[in-house]
């Protein structure tokens, strides 16, 4: 089934100060599927997901140059705060806001874009947390902090925070790396879950968790898109001797 490219990334660079950590990167994500980046460590892979949304120029000495197409709309000449609204992003290590009750790290972001409506914002909190595969685990604790959760509950609460602003897109990096493998497992079922209504790319060091959750697969070296395809294909026919060679284990 043909799907439609909702990201489409052409001759992206990315430097910090005069260290080049992108090389002319092209690739697309297609719409309502899941998207993995795989490589070695220092290969680029967060630098990558941090420029999807405009988050790698935050950084002192950062900058990028190319072109990323949102729906044909070059994202790197419009406002990158209208970036981050539609492509949310889910970083390493949850990031609950330490001084905010589980209710109100959801409606955070809303609550920022002007949404005051208490009635909107608690069918958005349920909706969001629902979606998130959390909110029957806190529906009866919704003002306790959101630190006194679980780590792998502090995941999905982040995830939960994303998508109460309803991004189009959203950018997990390597979420499940600080978490337990049961965690893990429910944010992969999760992913596949999130991915009928919402596009996904994920960042992740982990490559049988590329093979169980991604529909596309690419493998990053030394700053280099060396190969991106279907995620089978990848994995059991790679064209190139060095996606073989990391994914067979002799490096990386």
């Amino acid at each position: 089934m043909d799907k439609t490219k909702r990201l489409e990334i052409k001759d992206l660079d990315a430097w910090f100060f005069d260290k080049q950590a992108l090389n002319k990167i092209n690739m697309y994500v297609q719409e309502k599927q899941v998207t993995a980046i795989i490589g070695p460590s220092g290969c680029g892979k967060s630098t990558f997901i941090r420029c999807l949304n405009r988050m790698h120029e935050t950084v002192q000495g950062a900058r990028s140059a190319g072109t990323i197409l949102l729906d044909g709309e070059n994202i790197m000449r419009i406002d990158p705060v209208l970036v981050r609204r539609r492509i949310g992003m889910v970083f390493q290590k949850p990031t609950p806001f330490p001084t905010m009750s589980i209710y109100d790290n959801v409606a955070a972001g809303l609550k920022l874009n002007g949404v005051s409506n208490r009635s909107q914002l608690d069918e958005i909190v349920e909706k969001s947390l629902r979606q998130a595969a959390l909110f029957n685990e806190v529906k009866d604790s919704l003002q306790k902090p959101g630190v006194s959760l679980s780590g792998g509950q502090q995941q999905r609460l982040c995830i939960a925070r994303a998508l109460a602003v309803k991004p189009e897109v959203i950018l997990l990096d390597e979420p499940c790396s600080a978490l337990d493998p049961i965690s893990t497992g429910k944010i992969e079922d999760l992913i596949h879950e999130l991915k009928k209504d919402f596009t996904i790319v994920i960042v992740t060091h982990n490559m049988q968790q590329a093979a169980r959750v991604a529909d596309f697969t690419g493998f990053f070296l030394l700053g280099q898109m060396i190969e991106f395809d279907i995620t089978t294909k990848i994995f059991t026919a790679p064209e190139d001797k060095r996606t073989e060679g990391y994914i067979t284990g002799r490096f990386g």
